[in-house]
């Protein structure tokens, strides 16, 4: 059981009415005294670390931001009682690297990781209301989206809320220790599968944000080869390729009870495999494997052709021809 002690506090529902403007907090909804009440998505300290604040970001309309203009609204008073604590938490423990992150709690990471995505979400979101506005339009986007993003919200709650979650994890974490340049900065992110990678420092990071646990249980055979082994980066992108895809193809939208209890809220996952008998994750191709794999690779320029060359085998650097581990030291490749 997972327990997240906070003060009391009424439960955010922004997508009722998809409120996503300036003028309310973007975690609480409360009103803000100005619209410039803002905190940047990607934390100052890793911009800072990373000289990011001018770097591209392209979003999903293909318009370039840098990663400083990506802002979310905030009340000075959350930010400061409970997300900077958070930040402050967070930065200390990756400033040390895989072993401090491999003690940390998983909820603190994801809390930070959902925080990260749901701001980004949040900016998506704002710019497409704004562009259908513009050409006199409703803004339209499909229920399943808003139910995946609105409990991504309604979990992200527990940094201000004292939630507690009833004998489940809504996420999945692969956590490894990874050679990577010392001021390499590698993130990845798909919101549609709610799905987040990170490469800095010597560790990697995938987090499946809203998949009760299911993408970890179906990679459980590759993790349990691989989890205590040093990744060549190449291994590690070949890996998070695997969990976007999987991600992907996982076809369920979990459901859950939201159950106030005196002054905490319950949340009770209802089991992903409801009234239906099919698979949770829809079948593996390894064509779209491949594709997945050749965006994953783009720094050490492999291309489809190749990593398909046999349809049934398709090239890994993690495992040989007998299924057996690769160690990464013994890879040589220019990235």
């Amino acid at each position: 059981m997972l327990i997240f002690a906070a003060m009391p506090a009424q439960i955010y529902y922004p997508f009722t009415e998809l409120n996503f403007s300036n003028r309310n907090c973007f975690l609480t909804g409360q009103a803000l005294s100005s619209n410039e009440e803002k905190i940047p998505v990607f934390p100052q300290w890793l911009m800072s670390r990373y000289q990011l604040e001018d770097r591209p970001f392209k979003m999903l309309d293909e318009s370039m931001a840098t990663y400083k203009d990506i802002k979310v609204p905030c009340s000075a008073g959350i930010n400061e009682e409970f997300l900077e604590p958070l930040e402050a938490e967070i930065a200390a423990t990756f400033n040390i690297g895989y072993k401090a992150v491999k003690n940390l709690d998983d909820p603190k990471l994801f809390q930070w990781a959902g925080k990260l995505l749901y701001g980004i979400i949040f900016n998506e979101i704002q710019t497409g209301i704004k562009q259908q506005r513009a050409n006199g339009e409703e803004f339209n986007i499909s229920q399943s989206i808003i139910h995946k993003f609105s409990n991504l919200h309604l979990m992200l709650q527990s940094i201000n809320l004292p939630m507690i979650f009833d004998g489940f994890k809504p996420y999945s974490i692969f956590l490894f220790k990874v050679n990577n340049f010392i001021d390499e900065f590698y993130y990845r992110d798909e919101i549609n599968t709610l799905t987040f990678s990170l490469r800095i420092k010597d560790f990697g990071l995938i987090i499946c944000l809203q998949d009760n646990g299911a993408n970890r249980k179906y990679h459980r055979e590759v993790v349990d080869k691989i989890e205590n082994e040093i990744l060549h980066p190449i291994q590690f992108e070949e890996f998070c390729g695997r969990v976007f895809y999987s991600a992907y193809l996982f076809n369920r939208l979990p459901e859950y009870n939201v159950l106030p209890v005196g002054d905490q809220i319950y949340l009770e996952a209802m089991p992903l495999r409801g009234m239906s008998s099919k698979p949770l994750f829809d079948d593996w191709i390894n064509k779209t494997y491949g594709q997945v794999l050749e965006s994953f690779w783009k720094n050490w320029g492999f291309l489809l052709f190749e990593i398909i060359k046999n349809p049934d085998n398709p090239m890994s650097f993690l495992f040989d021809r007998e299924g057996k581990p690769i160690n990464g030291s013994t890879i040589e490749l220019s990235r």
